[in-house]
């Protein structure tokens, strides 16, 4: 008997264990899904009416959307009485460095918003050494070292961190420039011209969505029309997108849009238009006209869209209060020009000349309109929340003197929200069915380091907003509308793949929300309060939000355009 067990109890132990990892192998071939979203009201992003069904979902991708009753899944979510649709698209993000902080991204996550879309002139590559000792030197309370050079290794680098929603970029024509001809004033030379396109190039081979610009900063005015056409063009050898924060918003807003129209037209990119908008209320009138150019072209054949934010003011630095020229050369040469008697005298008469040749918001909103966002000097961080006028008052000295003189003390742009627009324009651009939405905000969150600076309530609230106010409140666009319009339209507009739409073999990027409930909290008095209504977000198939609780989860990835050479996969 001894001997029996010496010899087959070995082998009867191993037989069993086989048996037992039989028996756990059979159970997961019992589950069909990993998820199924039941009984939910689906809006597929397309515009169409909406229709009640299931989806089931395996690993990262939609498998199957119809009426799944007697599967199984390893996770069931009763979507009854809820909307189901594509995760949202921001066209215009600043997460840039906040994922890097916190890649949570809970003011986006909470909105529905499953990808970022970065690149708006500035892009986080590609970067020189003396372009990343620069971007050292502005850090504010974030803080990072620069692990990369290229864009793509950006993108890398911050998913590898680990990030909840799906990331892409444009390339940035002012980061370009910087790298080739840093911040002078002049006009690039042949070579300089070359250069520049072979970055693009690169960028577009590892996955860029196309060029992007934002014309009314310094160094980028700096650049000419021929010179954004040679950087399109090579964008557009790899089927790339041209996009733009136009030249101006303003006093020769009409001018902008026709350079913008002329660059799509000569190089054959699709162009759009970073936040539309006609700022300043002498300006408002041309909204109209605008909308009508757009709509010529696209009628020609030319594909131009847009996006936007609906507030009624923007957001930026001081620096697009004060004249170019005085910001030639970069920051420090900046700071150092506004510490010289007669260039500040010089700058404060520009600052209240109304007939400018250059964006000038000083005089477009006034300083009574002009509202402080946030600075990194903590000794200023008491004014947040204060208009310039009133900073102005307290400090009895002149507006302009006082607005330089805080960007000399906070060694800063000092960031500020300008009211420039009209309700009824922001209606207008509701109703007009190519104008998608971008935050043009970070992705934060309600605490650390992000309470030291107060944001424009569109980081929290850009895209429930749209739903709250302009959907439910005013009808200016039906639901469905609005959902196509966060989701397949920019999709489509950035030639990104597999993503925007509810569709077998789609990346399960799925938000389910309360149609009735959905809103945006944050105002510009007490900006730092998430969206309500959303229940459930799945990014790549993974649950980032359950029942309006982020879960911590971290399945993004980057995104990229048609011309990467990693295709057919466009995710890493």
């Amino acid at each position: 008997m001894k001997n029996f067990h010496k010899k087959f109890l070995p082998s009867t132990i191993i037989f069993i264990l086989f048996f037992l990892s039989a028996c756990d192998s059979g159970k997961e071939d019992e589950y069909d899904y990993d998820v199924i979203i039941r009984g939910g009201l689906i809006y597929d992003g397309s515009g169409n009416e909406p229709y009640i069904n299931d989806i089931g979902i395996i690993g990262d991708t939609i498998s199957l959307i119809n009426r799944l009753d007697s599967a199984i899944a390893k996770k069931d979510i009763d979507a009854n009485g809820l909307a189901v649709a594509p995760g949202f698209i921001n066209m215009l993000s600043w997460a840039t460095t906040s994922l890097i902080e916190d890649g949570r991204a809970m003011s986006d996550i909470k909105q529905g918003v499953t990808l970022e879309i970065m690149g708006e002139g500035s892009s986080m590559g590609p970067m020189n050494d003396s372009m990343k000792a620069d971007a050292l030197n502005k850090q504010g309370n974030i803080k990072y070292d620069i692990e990369w050079t290229t864009l793509n290794e950006y993108l890398e680098y911050i998913v590898k961190k680990g990030i909840s929603p799906n990331v892409a970029s444009y390339i940035g024509a002012t980061t370009v420039r910087i790298h080739e001809i840093g911040y002078e004033d002049r006009k690039a030379t042949d070579e300089e011209i070359q250069r520049m396109q072979n970055l693009v190039r690169q960028a577009m081979q590892d996955g860029a969505l196309g060029v992007g610009s934002s014309l009314i900063y310094t160094p980028a005015n700096f650049a000419d029309t021929n010179e954004l056409i040679a950087l399109v063009s090579a964008a557009a050898e790899y089927d790339g997108k041209y996009i733009s924060h136009i030249r101006s918003e303003g006093d020769r807003l009409e001018e902008a849009v026709q350079e913008l129209i002329k660059i799509s037209s000569i190089t054959g990119a699709p162009a759009e238009i970073y936040h539309i908008k006609a700022a300043g209320k002498k300006n408002w009138h041309k909204l109209e006209n605008i909308l009508n150019m757009i709509e010529f072209a696209r009628a020609s054949g030319l594909r131009i869209s847009a996006n936007m934010y609906p507030y009624m003011a923007g957001a930026t630095g001081l620096d697009a209060t004060m004249p170019p020229w005085v910001q030639e050369g970069g920051h420090n040469a900046w700071v150092k020009n506004l510490k010289d008697i007669d260039i500040r005298k010089k700058v404060s008469k520009e600052m209240k000349d109304h007939e400018t040749t250059w964006e000038n918001f000083f005089s477009l909103t006034g300083p009574k309109n002009i509202l402080l966002l946030g600075f990194k000097n903590p000794k200023l961080q008491h004014l947040t929340g204060k208009t310039l006028s009133e900073v102005s008052i307290l400090r009895e000295t002149d507006a302009t003197e006082t607005a330089m003189n805080l960007v000399v003390e906070d060694d800063s742009r000092v960031n500020a929200a300008f009211f420039l627009m009209s309700e009824d324009n922001i209606r207008k651009k509701i109703r007009r069915s190519w104008i998608s939405f971008g935050s043009d905000a970070s992705a934060i969150a309600n605490e650390g380091v992000f309470l030291n600076s107060n944001q424009h309530p569109r980081a929290y609230g850009n895209f429930s907003k749209v739903f709250s106010r302009y959907v439910k409140e005013n009808g200016d666009i039906p639901l469905s509308e609005a959902i196509r319009r966060m989701t397949s339209l920019p999709a489509f507009n950035t030639g990104i793949r597999g993503r925007g739409l509810l569709k077998k073999n789609y990346y399960a990027d799925i938000v389910i929300f309360d149609p009735n409930a959905i809103s945006d909290k944050a105002t510009y008095e007490k900006p730092h309060q998430y969206s309500e209504g959303m229940k459930h977000v799945f990014i790549n198939g993974i649950q980032v939000l359950e029942d309006g609780d982020h879960t911590g989860a971290l399945p993004g990835r980057v995104v990229r355009g048609p011309g990467w050479t990693g295709w057919p996969n466009n995710s890493m």
